[in-house]
């Protein structure tokens, strides 16, 4: 795998393009620059890896837009440190991002291919989060609670799991709908039964998928 200058500046130019769609997070934007978006993508996509579109990356699953990525990660507030649960560690990248700017990351993914696929990639990158072959509506309560979970799939309703594993203070970002759209949706969590929730448009993700890994 190889990070030439022509594809530093590639990701130079999509920063750009994220900035330009209201982007600002300087740590959002540095993890981008870190991280080669072009390694999760296969050698035929190499010339499109830094244009703001997904990809199939196999077991019908995709890569997310780098906006969508951006926009999630931008909902969470990361801190250096923060313990962090994703749902769905799909091609790796959204994995890699978090991992960048510090955050301790535990990460699920229901798809056997794209578990084994995805490990190899983020540990060469130099990070080491924790990956789980299993079923992200249970969430992972031997690392809970959490600082922040972030769900990359479109689920039907919220876990009442995910909900329990969240620090209070914590931030649950999670499209919400069925299949072809959903509303990207932030709760906080004010106290143990005490949430508040906002809404930012609507986001279309792959399904998130109910069945327990064997």
């Amino acid at each position: 795998m190889i990070d030439s200058y022509r594809h530093k500046g590639m990701r130079r130019q999509l920063i750009e393009e994220l900035q330009l769609k209201g982007i600002n997070n300087q740590k959002v934007l540095d993890a981008f620059d870190k991280v080669p978006r072009h390694f999760f993508l296969d050698s035929s996509f190499m010339n499109q890896a830094y244009t703001n579109i997904a990809f199939q990356i196999g077991a019908g699953q995709t890569i997310s837009h780098p906006y969508t990525v951006a926009f999630q990660t931008t909902l969470l507030g990361l801190e250096r440190g923060h313990r962090v649960l994703e749902i769905g560690t799909g091609s790796g990248f959204q994995t890699a991002i978090l991992c960048a700017i510090g955050a301790r990351v535990v990460s699920i993914e229901r798809q056997k291919e794209l578990f084994i696929k995805a490990k190899p990639i983020i540990t060469h990158l130099g990070y080491s989060p924790n990956l789980f072959y299993g079923d992200g509506y249970k969430g992972k309560v031997s690392y809970a609670p959490y600082d922040s979970i972030l769900v990359t799939c479109g689920a039907p309703f919220i876990p009442q799991e995910l909900k329990d594993q969240l620090k209070v203070g914590g931030k649950l970002v999670i499209p919400i709908g069925g299949d072809g759209k959903q509303i990207m949706t932030r709760l906080i969590k004010l106290g143990e039964d005490e949430w508040k929730t906002e809404t930012f448009g609507d986001f279309s993700f792959v399904p998130m998928l109910k069945k327990t890994a064997k």
